[in-house]
């Protein structure tokens, strides 16, 4: 069972990202974000694929995830996408990465939605599983199908004090129950398991996922240091960088999409593909596709270098 290490820790905005790197220090740079509940092992095969073709890859933790901290216990523990968005760009300013191809689901991918959308100039090239994964807070309160209801009974439970403290007293469990939920094709042993749940050993992780999980439907303030973010993300800003998408037609939590459902919110080149046998967590479940789409955009770096 492969681990992730050495890490890299970097001050980024308001934390300390703890990264996993691999591949040349001067090959085009590639950043890899993990979802909830997941972590930086998701990528563990993809990375070395990705490192394997020259690419200099990049797989932070994300904000109240394993080795990455707060700079202050002044700071609020937000989970909010603006959040997730900023420490993104934040990591490229100090890497000193101009241009990278970024890729990612669940929260990881919505803050590279977030930077394509809002910092184009920075994102040569996105992959984003479930499409465009920018929210419309707005819109949040508006009923879904019952189907689709259902399958997002854990965030409704998040935003009671028993689910907070549901997530507080056994994390292990409810992390676990959420894997077999949303990708019940995936057969993944509790080796796989317990090497990302050592992540959630956080004193952070639940003040951050609680508070995600009530922002996305308006019911408690933002982090004022995100507030113009956020106010930029209401608009729903089309992506125009070069972006390739996924759906899994095994996710448990969001319904597969054809694409034309997402069409309008991408003004560039996009290509939408559905995945047989995929549940949530593509990239663990299907490393080689993923980092094949990810090959895919890397050539719009490589004739100027820019790490």
């Amino acid at each position: 069972m492969n681990r992730m290490e050495p890490l890299r820790k970097i001050e980024a905005g308001v934390l300390e990202i703890a990264c996993y790197e691999a591949g040349p220090a001067d090959g085009p740079p590639v950043l890899l974000m993990h979802g909830f509940p997941y972590d930086i092992h998701t990528y563990a095969e993809v990375a070395p694929m990705l490192a394997d073709k020259g690419c200099r890859v990049i797989v932070p933790y994300l904000r109240g995830y394993g080795g990455t901290r707060f700079l202050s216990d002044a700071t609020p523990r937000s989970g909010e996408q603006a959040a997730l968005g900023a420490d993104l760009l934040a990591l490229l300013d100090a890497l000193g990465i101009q241009r990278a191809v970024l890729a990612g689901y669940d929260w990881g991918g919505r803050a590279a939605c977030v930077v394509a959308a809002l910092w184009p100039e920075r994102c040569a090239g996105l992959v984003s599983f479930n499409s465009y994964n920018i929210q419309d807070i707005a819109k949040a309160m508006e009923p879904d199908t019952p189907a689709n209801e259902h399958s997002l009974w854990y965030q409704y439970y998040f935003h009671s004090d028993r689910g907070r403290a549901g997530l507080a007293k056994d994390r292990k469990a409810l992390t676990r129950l959420l894997w077999q939920l949303w990708s019940p094709t995936w057969k993944f042993d509790d080796a796989t398991f317990e090497r990302s749940a050592a992540a959630f050993d956080h004193p952070d992780f639940v003040d951050v996922v609680i508070h995600s999980y009530r922002h996305r439907f308006g019911l408690v303030a933002g982090d004022p240091a995100y507030a113009d973010i956020e106010r930029r993300l209401a608009a729903q800003p089309a992506i125009s960088v070069p972006t390739i998408t996924f759906d899994g037609l095994d996710d448990g939590v969001r319904p597969p999409a054809e694409a034309s459902a997402h069409a309008h919110r991408f003004s560039g080149p996009r290509s939408h593909r559905l995945v047989p046998g995929v549940g949530h967590n593509m990239p663990q479940e299907a490393p080689r596709t993923f980092a094949d789409a990810v090959l895919e955009l890397v050539p719009a770096l490589r004739p100027n270098n820019n790490s």
